[in-house]
């Protein structure tokens, strides 16, 4: 190949680059990627329904950590037409969803993926784009909570305006220290003594609460006792 013939293609490509630049494309890209990404997390968060207010309430009925009572109030809305069911999750060491209750609606189905145990709730209604339900739901949980060092929590496995999480100790055993526990990726974070409170009854109380938490991770209470 000929020096002129090379001097004139390197002329030709930078005559394209030159386009290429000056045109409206790389805007166009980029708004593209924009709106790529805002689709992708729109449908990756959209789920059934969304969670306006969760409060999640473990109870250590013994000393021992050998029985426990959970429960659990949701307050969603829902974010499609027809919807027929609606699901719960927990998981845990001993044995969990013992005399499980709930309301509205009725358990329709039990099964396990992985370590947690979910449950099928039959709405015995369809719900449509708007519409608000309040759940209350009831378990025990028993040899779940026999170690000194125990933790328990739940996950913001929808988008979720407010979480909230409650230990109950009895008198004879408060916590020692109290630390919060997050995945994605693992954190822990030491809790002041001020969360641990005393009851009217002379039992103790930790409590802890967030605004947005991250959808699907992992908020966990962990104590010493």
């Amino acid at each position: 190949m000929s020096d002129s013939t090379q001097k004139e293609n390197k002329l030709a490509v930078g005559s394209i680059i030159a386009v290429l630049l000056g045109g409206p494309w790389l805007e166009i890209i980029a708004d593209l990627w924009k709106i790529g990404k805002k689709l992708w997390r729109g449908l990756a968060d959209e789920g059934m329904y969304e969670v306006l207010e969760h409060e999640g309430t473990l109870e250590l009925k013994d000393a021992k950590g050998k029985l426990a009572l959970v429960r659990k109030r949701q307050k969603v809305r829902y974010r499609q037409n027809n919807i027929l069911a609606y699901q719960d999750s927990a998981w845990g060491d001993g044995e969990i969803f013992i005399n499980y209750r709930c309301s509205p609606g009725r358990e329709a189905d039990r099964y396990k993926i992985g370590s947690k145990t979910q449950i099928l709730i039959s709405l015995r209604d369809v719900k449509k784009k708007g519409d608000k339900d309040e759940f209350n739901i009831e378990w025990e949980h028993r040899n779940g909570f026999i170690r000194k060092v125990e933790q328990w929590g739940s996950e913001a496995s929808h988008r979720t305006k407010h979480l909230k999480l409650n230990v109950i100790f009895p008198k004879s055993r408060p916590p020692l220290q109290v630390s919060l526990v997050m995945d994605q990726p693992v954190q822990t974070v030491v809790l002041d003594k001020d969360v641990i409170r005393k009851l009217p009854d002379g039992r103790w109380i930790v409590s802890w609460e967030k605004s947005d938490p991250r959808l699907f991770r992992q908020y966990s209470l962990r104590w010493e006792w």
